[in-house]
């Protein structure tokens, strides 16, 4: 144990005091101040511990360290000629730093306090409930508007089942499939209403940690507006609440003509009194029809409609309710709820997962819609190959979900935590492909980064490359592929060392290799390397069963990617769909599913048959050429010639680039180079 004496005992060494006296290895043998008055003297008396004014008459006390907090100089240097030598002597500046330290340790302590403070302040006072649970479906907060609406204290149902508060609620369905649900009605025990979102709690390591509720008792609001009273009454009594509340409410007459508007409705629409009361009821909308009128003339309350409202276009959700008076309507009163700032966020979150979309896999097994034998098999030996370290082989046409496969091996085996790296060898032109692969070293070639670079196949190292169109690589790159599938090595470009890797290859083709191999355009060893678990992937005709699950997936998808609240697909719809052959496999079920949403109308529910396009193919017709200038030289008139026939194709595939390439009679590495030579883009032809 070490024996401490401190001389000062002002502010510095005060600090020191408060951080030495509680361990155990230091004793504080006294404090010393020439001023009686000196803090640190007064908490060393409290504590025990001697006080003096002289440190003259301690130091030769068998001291092992003095600290100087004096901050005099003299006193430091008188203290080093009249110590002990094997004493240690602190300056005062160290006390200084500590206590400047120990300051800025309880400002910030203070802030946190308070920080935390206001935040249950702002949860306890909001006139919205909040419950939040855990993943084990225990209630871990409630708030008091929370309280008041459950009819619950806090301290009887904090830790306790969700079920046993809620018994019909859905908390925990979000919990297990990690998806929101946004402005649901739900009726509590205790008789009210209430609309509630609920979402899941997911931390920055995309770990569910729990889910929580948010929820608006509307029972009164609804009683208020249904009841059969006069329209004044119902305006003077939900006044008061209209003005409080933090939903935007627009209340109009039997005529369709603003009524009422609160201050969270001219937060969100930007529209003032001024420019709504006495005017129709569509004067706030930039986009869709106006609810109010589709009420007054249904005398039916209409929910969850997402529209654009505002100079600005604000997204919000709408849900209207008619006010009937002896049995006539009288008006309707609407609720808006701004979703604008999740639309930001969702479209900042799909940016991000673009970003990274290379560098890990997002998909797993229960991502894969499919319950007919076809898939079922393939599903199996795809679990069955993510078990293994063998190489994967996926078959099958485009557009039947080979990366899906490759994304949920990935996921599924024991590399998942490591990066999964995406390779189009069709997309990458033949003459970099090579050092995108292997990496190079510094001066391989001109232009050649200093240092050289690391190729796909280091970077993936521990992890999983995923190789698509593995049947369109040149012999040259398949006998480079074939060195790292048999010596598990790599040489960059430039480069004599071989570097060893640890790579999970998972290939995919659409082409016949037993064919390219009779043709001469595939190696034979390297397809032996490949075809250890060749996985046959079902087209969607061999899987029509399937059609009605990735159908309502496909809506849920679409549902979230275009705004819209589409609920099913009607059986005259799905007729015409299962009469199909789908050339195009799901990615094109994909594109007829959207192309019926953006077509229906902003309120439709339900895609009928008269959604959906023609699915017939287009008749082909040969390619006008008259508008080629006679006057342009030669090159310049076979290039425009070139991009119109590949434009032409290219449309009548369906924009399915691999049928392009085929009817062209041309590699896909050569389709890729001419769409981007010439700028032919899906968008612009459709």
């Amino acid at each position: 144990m070490k024996r401490v004496l401190i001389v000062g005992a002002g502010k510095g060494g005060t600090a020191l005091f408060k951080i030495l006296n509680p361990i155990d290895r230091m004793k504080v043998v006294a404090v010393i101040d020439r001023n009686k008055e000196a803090l640190g003297l007064q908490l060393a008396k409290q504590h025990g511990i001697p006080i003096g004014h002289k440190w003259e008459e301690w130091v030769h006390e068998n001291i092992d360290i003095i600290i100087e907090a004096t901050g005099n100089e003299s006193v430091l240097q008188e203290i080093l000629k009249t110590r002990r030598q094997e004493t240690v002597v602190i300056p005062g500046t160290v006390a200084y730093v500590i206590s400047e330290l120990l300051d800025e340790k309880e400002t910030l302590l203070d802030k946190l306090t308070e920080q935390t403070n206001n935040q249950e302040l702002i949860l306890n006072n909001i006139r919205d409930g909040m419950i939040v649970i855990n993943d084990q479906e225990s209630i871990q907060f409630v708030n008091k508007s929370a309280e008041h609406i459950l009819g619950y204290k806090k301290d009887n149902i904090v830790g306790k089942n969700i079920h046993k508060l809620i018994p019909n609620t859905r908390l925990p369905q979000v919990l297990r499939n990690r998806r929101k649900e946004v402005n649901q009605k739900l009726l509590l025990n205790n008789g009210k209403m209430v609309i509630t979102t609920r979402l899941p709690i997911i931390n920055a390591n995309n770990e569910l940690i729990g889910a929580f509720a948010v929820f608006k008792d509307i029972t009164e609001v609804l009683n208020l507006a249904e009841e059969n009273t006069d329209l004044k009454e119902i305006k003077t009594m939900l006044e008061a609440i209209i003005q409080s509340s933090d939903e935007a409410i627009s209340v109009v007459d039997e005529n369709g003509n603003g009524l009422m508007i609160n201050p969270a409705y001219t937060r969100i629409t930007g529209l003032q009194e001024t420019d709504v009361i006495g005017e129709p009821a569509t004067v706030d909308i930039s986009e869709g029809e106006s609810m109010h009128m589709k009420v007054l003339q249904t005398r039916r309350p209409v929910r969850g409609v997402r529209m654009k409202v505002g100079p600005s276009n604000r997204d919000v959700l709408v849900n209207v309710a008619p006010v009937i008076v002896d049995g006539k309507i009288k008006g309707s009163v609407g609720v808006l709820h701004d979703v604008s700032e999740i639309k930001t966020l969702t479209s900042e979150l799909r940016r991000a997962r673009q970003i990274i979309r290379n560098l890990e896999a997002k998909y797993t097994f229960d991502d894969i819609i499919g319950s007919s034998s076809e898939m079922q098999l393939a599903l199996e030996q795809a679990k069955v190959g993510a078990r293994t370290p063998a190489t994967v082989l996926l078959r099958g046409e485009s557009g039947t979900g080979k990366e899906l496969f490759a994304h949920a091996i990935h996921n599924e085996s024991g590399r998942k935590h490591n990066k999964f790296i995406r390779v189009n060898c069709a997309a990458i032109a033949e003459s970099i492909l090579e050092s995108e692969l292997f990496g190079y070293e510094e001066g391989a070639f001109s232009g050649a980064k200093r240092g050289g670079k690391k190729g796909l196949f280091e970077e993936a190292n521990m992890g999983s490359i995923f190789l698509d169109e593995i049947g369109e690589l040149s012999l040259h790159m398949q006998a480079k592929l074939l060195r790292v599938l048999q010596e598990s090595e790599i040489v960059r470009v430039g480069g004599t060392d071989p570097i060893m890797i640890d790579v999970r290859i998972i290939a995919a083709t659409n082409v016949n290799l037993e064919k390219a191999i009779m043709n001469k355009t595939f190696r034979e060893d390297l397809y032996y390397r490949l075809n250890k678990l060749p996985i046959f992937i079902p087209s969607l005709k061999e899987r029509i069963t399937d059609l009605h699950d990735l159908i309502d997936h496909i809506i849920q998808k679409m549902n979230q990617d275009y705004g819209r609240n589409v609920r099913t697909i009607s059986p005259g719809a799905i007729s015409i769909l299962q009469s199909y052959h789908w050339p195009g496999n799901v990615r094109e079920l994909e594109n007829v599913i959207g192309r019926a949403m953006i077509y229906m109308e902003m309120n439709e529910e339900v895609i009928k048959k008269e959604h959906i396009p023609s699915l017939q193919p287009a008749a082909k017709t040969p390619v006008q050429h008259s508008g080629i200038q006679e006057d342009l030289p030669l090159q310049a008139a076979l290039e425009q010639y070139e991009k119109e026939l590949i434009s032409s194709v290219y449309k009548e595939s369906n924009f399915n680039k691999t049928k392009t390439a085929k009817k062209l009679d041309i590699s896909i590495r050569n389709l890729y180079y001419k769409l981007e030579k010439y700028k032919i883009e899906k968008n612009d032809l459709q």
